[in-house]
């Protein structure tokens, strides 16, 4: 419920604050004179159609074994402005439909005096295809996309590899730039009227070689995510590359921005001369803000930690506190003139050596599932298909894509396998730098918007980075397969970790000592976040403190340094102690007469329909049954259910040895002649079972004597209940159920004297 209302409240604090922004100051987006609630609505019915759409499309994807993203990207182009969301119908508030579409293209052919009437649009641009609201949240989106992946890089391996990095990231930026500002100058003029004079400077030679720089750093921090290759070698030196790419692309797009800036200047006043000092300055202070914001953080994130746990107790304020400090510093990069998305990354990454690491990110791990699909989503939404159509615009596309790619594979290849990757490595490292975004985007808006680029230019723009983006995840995929490593020479840990590992008498064993450890280990003032349900790894972190406890069937193997050995025996042996202590407690025997005087008072209870009693119609209903010995009457009574629920009992013996089983650890006769014996077998399916009357009757009467029950009754009734050992089913109550209706109002009396199976399956039908 915390982590609901958490998310309520930021979605409704960023609408407002989004909302507010779409006045005079906001990007250009129609305004249709809405009132501010059908605006709202709108924002409403916009986002749940995403989500379905985003989920629906991330789904098929999985499902054709390729990364969630290309699904909901794809569903993005299907329902944004320019498909299926632009489609208007009526003459009311949805004349322009779902997102707009029809009033975008509408200007984009009409007039000036239509533009004014709807708002100032100059063309059509990544911030016109959704309203500044819904924009807003899949920046959030990023934001929190990008915070948790710099939560999820090791720290010691990104600095490790952070040279390497910072070379793979230039490589691909200057491969990048250089040919896609070649290929402007040298197949622009082949392919497009008015570039016959167009030179490297050109502000549109510019503006695609800075297109072809940026990487997108959430595309492939959720590849890499998904495949679990997040802290490795390759993954670690793409991140690492990934952000240097991202921040030296801007800082290209800041020079660039000043060499079109003096030409202008030069080409008004007659000057040919650029203000290189000044373009160096702000290159000079792009980088160093995001340097020294690196540096203080990693230096400063324990303290900030400290400061936040001691301040904050509550694990879920703490990871919300986190994330708002990620958003503080995400809006301060943007203001130092970079993307926010990285000042997200930063914080993530100065906190990821921190004791409330995994906390953060358990906690925040429902608002990430629930904003970053809408996310990529909202990037498919931009796509306007359109403007992919055109002959020349295809060929030159698929020229200047090519070379995008070729730029990003060659020039990040060369600077890896120079820095100790092998030929592998260096592949996935080339291809994990190849997928633009939601960078490369908002460089194209830009340029279109002041006017740089044509539209036909950005459509180029969208249909490289809509087919990097769908070819990169494939091909990375297909190059982690391999289990080979990718560097020439693999380093061992150097933080000493190694493990501890003990092993218990059994599973159930292992079990209950894997909780009295995570419970010992909270009590110290530990932080204890589960990483895996599925295969039971736990962090357990305070202050420098880091330790993996895992459970592997009977085995619990610890990783930790030998500095922390100490602590792992010291719990350990006080929690031998404690089971120790409780086994001997729970070793002493159980007083008949004590359990005589717990069921001794009859209780009443309605025997009517209750939710569970609908399984006591399937029983098997066996009148006037024998058997010499209590294993005879189980077999007798599974066999018979077997016989009648083939679907149900798939293997006649396993689950017989189930309930033996279960006698063998404590008997199930109770008093006044009933009897219960049930069990659990993975070849049942959900609940099945019998009710059998005993006939003493003839010479044999003597049988089931070795059936003992609580009060030294005979057996008369036996109720047999087989479950499924690996799903939820309402085993207990339904034995609940049965035991309380038969001792209840002379019950057990009642069924003893039916004489058919249909007068005993009326008893469990009657109501009260």
């Amino acid at each position: 419920m915390k982590i609901k209302r958490i998310l309520a409240v930021l979605l409704c604090a960023l609408t407002a604050s989004a909302l507010y922004a779409s006045g005079e100051g906001g990007p250009s987006y129609p305004n249709f004179g809405l009132p501010r609630v059908e605006e709202m609505m709108f924002l409403v019915l916009q986002i749940g159609i995403i989500i379905f759409a985003a989920r629906l499309g991330g789904s098929i994807a999985s499902m054709l074994k390729m990364p969630s993203i290309l699904g909901e990207l794809a569903a993005g182009i299907v329902i944004g402005p320019w498909a299926l969301g632009g489609i208007g119908f009526g003459e009311g508030i949805f004349k322009y439909g779902l997102f707009h579409g029809a009033a975008l293209r509408e200007m984009n052919t009409v007039g000036a005096g239509v533009r004014e009437m709807f708002g100032t649009v100059a063309g059509h641009g990544p911030f016109d295809a959704t309203s500044p609201a819904l924009y807003g949240i899949a920046t959030l989106a990023s934001i929190i996309l990008l915070f948790l992946s710099g939560l999820e890089t090791n720290l010691k391996m990104f600095l490790r590899y952070s040279f390497v990095g910072t070379l793979v990231g230039i490589g691909g930026v200057v491969g990048s730039f250089l040919l896609g500002d070649l290929c402007a100058v040298y197949f622009l003029p082949k392919f497009f009227a008015g570039y016959e004079n167009i030179t490297m400077t050109s502000a549109a030679a510019l503006y695609m070689g800075i297109m072809s720089t940026a990487t997108s750093v959430g595309i492939t921090a959720r590849i890499l995510s998904e495949r679990k290759k997040l802290d490795s070698e390759e993954g670690t030196t793409i991140m690492a590359g990934a952000v240097v790419d991202d921040v030296l692309g801007l800082v290209v797009l800041a020079i660039g921005n000043g060499i079109i800036a003096a030409n202008l200047a030069s080409g008004a006043s007659g000057s040919s001369s650029i203000d290189w000092g000044h373009i160096g300055f702000v290159a000079l202070k792009s980088f160093g803000v995001w340097l020294g914001a690196t540096i203080i953080g990693i230096l400063a994130a324990r303290h900030i930690a400290k400061f936040l746990k001691t301040t904050f107790r509550s694990p879920t304020v703490i990871a919300t506190m986190a994330f708002g400090l990620s958003l503080i510093l995400a809006g301060f990069f943007e203001c130092m003139g970079l993307a926010m998305i990285i000042g997200a990354y930063v914080m993530g990454l100065a906190l990821s050596r921190t004791d409330i690491k995994h906390m953060v990110q358990e906690t925040l791990t429902p608002v990430y599932t629930f904003l970053v699909p809408i996310f990529f989503c909202v990037m498919g939404m931009m796509v306007d298909v359109s403007a992919l159509c055109s002959k020349s615009v295809l060929i030159f596309g698929a020229i200047y894509t090519a070379l995008a790619v070729l730029a990003k594979v060659v020039g990040c290849m060369i600077p890896s396998l120079c820095c100790g990757f092998n030929v592998l490595g260096s592949l996935r490292i080339g291809a994990g730098m190849v997928p633009r975004g939601e960078v490369a985007l908002i460089i194209a808006g830009l340029g279109l918007s002041s006017g740089y680029l044509t539209q036909e230019i950005f459509g180029i723009g969208i249909m490289m980075t809509l087919v990097t983006t769908m070819v990169a995840p494939p091909g990375l995929v297909a190059l982690f397969k391999p289990k080979k490593k990718g560097v020439r020479n693999p380093k061992p840990s150097t933080d000493g970790s190694r493990a501890v590992e003990f092993e218990l008498a059994d599973v159930g064993v292992a079990e209950i000592m894997m909780g009295k450890l995570l419970y010992e280990f909270r009590n110290e003032g530990f932080f204890v976040t589960c990483l895996s349900q599925a295969d039971h790894i736990w962090d357990v972190a305070i202050d420098a403190i880091e330790i993996s406890v895992r459970r592997d069937e009977n085995k619990i193997r610890f990783e930790c340094t030998p500095a922390e050995e100490a602590i792992v025996m010291t719990v350990w042996m006080e929690v031998v102690s404690q089971i120790n202590d409780l086994a001997r407690s729970i070793a002493k025997p159980i007083r008949r007469e004590d359990m005589e005087k717990m069921i001794s008072a009859p209780e009443k209870v309605a025997r009517g329909p209750e939710a569970v009693g609908r399984y006591l119609q399937g029983f098997v209903m066996l009148p006037k049954f024998k058997a010499a010995t209590k294993e005879e009457a189980i077999r007798k009574m599974v066999e018979e259910v077997a016989k009648a629920c083939p679907n149900h009992v798939k293997n006649v013996e396993t689950a017989v040895e189930a309930v033996l089983r279960r006698e063998a650890s404590m008997p199930t006769g109770l008093d006044r002649g009933i009897a219960v014996p049930h069990g659990r077998d993975k070849n049942v399916v959900s609940i099945a079972g019998a009710v059998a009357l005993v006939d003493y009757s003839g010479s044999d009467g003597g049988m089931l004597s070795d059936y003992e029950t609580i009060d030294k009754s005979q057996v008369k009734i036996i109720v047999l209940t087989l479950a499924n050992d690996q799903s939820q089913t309402p085993y207990l109550q339904l034995m609940s159920y049965i035991s309380r209706a038969l001792r209840a109002d002379n019950g057990s009396e009642r069924l003893a004297a039916c004489q058919t199976a249909d007068e005993m399956r009326r008893f469990f039908r009657r109501k009260k």
